[in-house]
Order: structure tokens, then sequence, then C-alpha cells
């Protein structure tokens, strides 16, 4: 298969590996299963907000997210004195650039404490590179 995006991910040992974009790296667990997610800012959550997490069934990190939005939406009620639902709106909005900002990390670093690890030297260069795992790894 060629691969459009050159980035050496189609070797010899795994001739029929998907073409990888640069930005995304692939994990892999002992018993197979395999995670392939997107390094650096997540443009699908500042865009949908804690939707990317429901679609990877990322619930660990799911229910951080709302747990975090809900006490910031408690905060700025008390603070501002507006109703729960504008502040919580308020602090939504806030949260998403800092999903945004996160998200992929969270998605990794969780991925690494369940078992996961990087399936080829590009991914485990592109984590490292990134700042997402440790070079002790």
């Amino acid at each position: 298969m060629q691969n459009p995006f050159g980035n050496g991910n189609d070797d010899q040992n795994n001739n029929n590996m998907i073409p990888i974009p640069p930005n995304f790296a692939v994990v892999k667990r002992a018993d197979g299963q395999m995670r392939i997610a997107k390094v650096g800012f997540s443009w699908t959550s500042l865009i949908f907000g804690m939707l990317p997490s429901i679609f990877r069934s990322d619930w660990y990190n799911f229910l951080s997210m709302i747990s975090i939005q809900l006490i910031m939406g408690m905060g700025i009620s008390m603070a501002m004195g507006e109703t729960f639902e504008t502040a919580y709106y308020i602090g939504a909005n806030i949260c998403r650039f800092i999903w945004a900002g996160l998200y992929n990390m969270m998605y990794f670093k969780h991925l690494f404490n369940i078992g996961y690890q990087p399936a080829d030297q590009r991914s485990k260069q592109l984590l490292i590179e990134n700042r997402y795992l440790s070079e002790t790894k």
C-alpha cells in the first residue's frame, strides 16, 4: 500500500498498516487492542466540547471533564450571582478552550495507565517529543 504521508509507517513487519498522518500516534495493548489518535491541539474538542470523549468511549475523561465544568459552573454562579444555567454555560465555554488544549494528552495518558504502549518507533518518538510519554517508558 502506498503511504501518502511518507512517514515510514509501512515497514517490512507490518505491510498492511494503514497510512497515518504525521501528527497521529498508534498505541496498542498486549491483548491486541489498538487506538489511533491525534497528538496536539484538539479541534474536535474545541468545536464539539465533550462529544469526542463519548465517541472514543473515553468515559474516564468524560466524567472528569463534566465534573470540572459543573464545579466551575457552581463557582461562577456563586461569584456572579447568576442562575446556574447561565453560569454553567459561561463555564462550559471557558472549559471548551482548556479541553481543546489538553484533551488529547489526557486521552493518551489514560491509555498508558490502562496498559497501552506505542505501537511503533515513530509513534513513540512523537509522543516523547510532545511530552505525552516520558523517555523511560
